[in-house]
């Protein structure tokens, strides 16, 4: 089992102070198969492999992905996003609600929680080697969205200053593939071939 603690005033914010803790638990057996599958990774696809190194560019990525939905900037994700999840998502996001779109949107400061999910190795037919990664993020988002969102997406009161003032944040999630191809001569890119903000975007 997890638990991480993320508070959500800053430093020398006068009054009192709300956290919010995530607890994630984790199945032995595939905190297990992850690792297994990070050790094959760096023995034979690349080396110098860290899950704490690519945790950190996925939730870089995450949050300028997320901002550019949000603001319908598709043609500036290109080079982030594969071609099919791109065209999916231009549908998808032309038929969304104002404030739905606004909930798509991450700052990097108030992503709460990140996990890696499924992590998987394969080939296609013509003998290309791949890894993907699924990563799974909790962030804050302060749209207005209804309180009776369903799903996972819950609803804080979150307190600043003297206690008179009130934010309402939604604690929200999202899921994202990131894939790579480590066939001799390929891009050593990742790109992002999943995107799931479940409840937002469907």
């Amino acid at each position: 089992p997890s638990v991480r603690f993320a508070s959500t005033a800053g430093p020398g914010t006068e009054g009192p102070q709300r956290r919010v803790v995530v607890v994630r638990i984790t199945s032995p057996f595939a905190w297990l198969r992850t690792r297994f599958y990070y050790l094959l990774i760096r023995l034979y696809f690349d080396q110098e492999f860290s899950i704490e190194e690519f945790t950190r560019g996925a939730k870089q990525a995450f949050s300028v992905v997320s901002k550019l939905l949000s603001q319908r900037k598709l043609d500036l994700l290109e080079e982030l996003v594969s071609a099919e999840v791109l065209q999916v998502l231009k549908e998808k996001i032309s038929l969304l609600p104002d404030s739905h779109r606004d909930a798509l949107a991450a700052d990097i400061d108030a992503i709460m929680y990140t996990t890696e999910g499924d992590v998987r190795i394969y080939y296609d037919d013509d003998g290309r080697k791949f890894v993907s990664i699924l990563m799974c993020f909790w962030y804050l988002n302060g749209a207005n969205l209804p309180d009776e969102v369903p799903g996972e997406a819950k609803v804080f009161q979150i307190v600043f200053g003297d206690g008179n003032t009130k934010e309402k944040k939604h604690l929200l999630t999202a899921n994202y593939e990131f894939q790579r191809e480590f066939t001799e001569g390929a891009k050593p890119d990742w790109t992002i071939t999943r995107i799931e903000h479940p409840r937002l975007l469907e």
